[in-house]
């Protein structure tokens, strides 16, 4: 149980942390690592955790009540399973709590220009998270794409009803936003491991960052703040 004070200790401006993600998805996770991760999250005040899906069911009933939105990813981290698949998929995290879904635009249809298979496979798994009251978050493996495929991406993403669309390096964040045509909210599904790159991020038109490790961004951009506030200026 988490104490004033350990509140306090943890606590950061309210302009960073509802910007995080805190990806616990590494495979040396073990479930107890991802249960104290859901409660740091809670602690903090971050927007979600993300989690691997067979670890939503042991803390779906530790963020009841919460703000922080249970997420978990779908086919990742190539989006090479079948259309039926992920939907099911979909669907079963969905009636397990889930109110975000994490996938991966199949970067092989999209590098084979199969775009009408990908927008009506997201449209499927949309259209289910939107009638849970869950949203979609659609991540692209920006490494294997050209500037002509994010933007091709996007408008697929927006035809299918996604929410976020995902960037895995900062330097694709530009063209997802000057393409998203505010449909899209713009993502990063490459942890961040500095406060540097989450600010880097939330200046180039992230609205949501993932993170490994939350806690420490945060003391650092809470150390980054104190001496403007601490300041003759800001005392007055």
């Amino acid at each position: 149980m988490s104490t004033p004070e350990t509140d306090k200790s943890v606590a950061a401006p309210p302009d960073l942390a509802p910007l995080l993600e805190s990806a616990l998805i590494r495979t040396e996770l073990s479930e107890d690592d991802v249960i104290r991760g859901c409660e740091e999250a809670r602690q903090l005040g971050l927007a979600a955790v993300i989690l691997r899906p067979s670890d939503v069911e042991s803390v779906a009933r530790q963020l009841q009540g919460s703000p922080v939105v249970l997420g978990a990813l779908v086919d990742s981290p190539h989006g090479y399973s079948t259309t039926p698949a992920k939907v099911y998929a979909t669907q079963d995290l969905l009636r397990r709590g889930v109110r975000q879904i994490d996938t991966v635009m199949n970067t092989s249809k999209l590098i084979s220009r199969q775009f009408q298979f990908l927008e009506m496979e997201l449209l499927q798994m949309a259209d289910a998270c939107h009638q849970s009251g869950a949203v979609l978050a659609v991540n692209l493996e920006g490494e294997y794409l050209n500037e002509e495929l994010d933007l091709l991406a996007c408008r697929i993403a927006r035809r299918a009803g996604a929410d976020y669309i995902g960037a895995s390096r900062l330097e694709d964040v530009p063209i997802l936003v000057g393409n998203s045509r505010d449909r899209l909210k713009i993502k990063c599904h490459s942890p961040a491991a500095t406060l540097e790159q989450v600010v880097a991020l939330r200046d180039a038109g992230c609205t949501r960052i993932w993170v490994s490790s939350p806690a420490s961004i945060l003391s650092a951009w809470k150390a980054q703040q104190a001496p403007a506030s601490q300041s003759p200026a800001a005392s007055h």
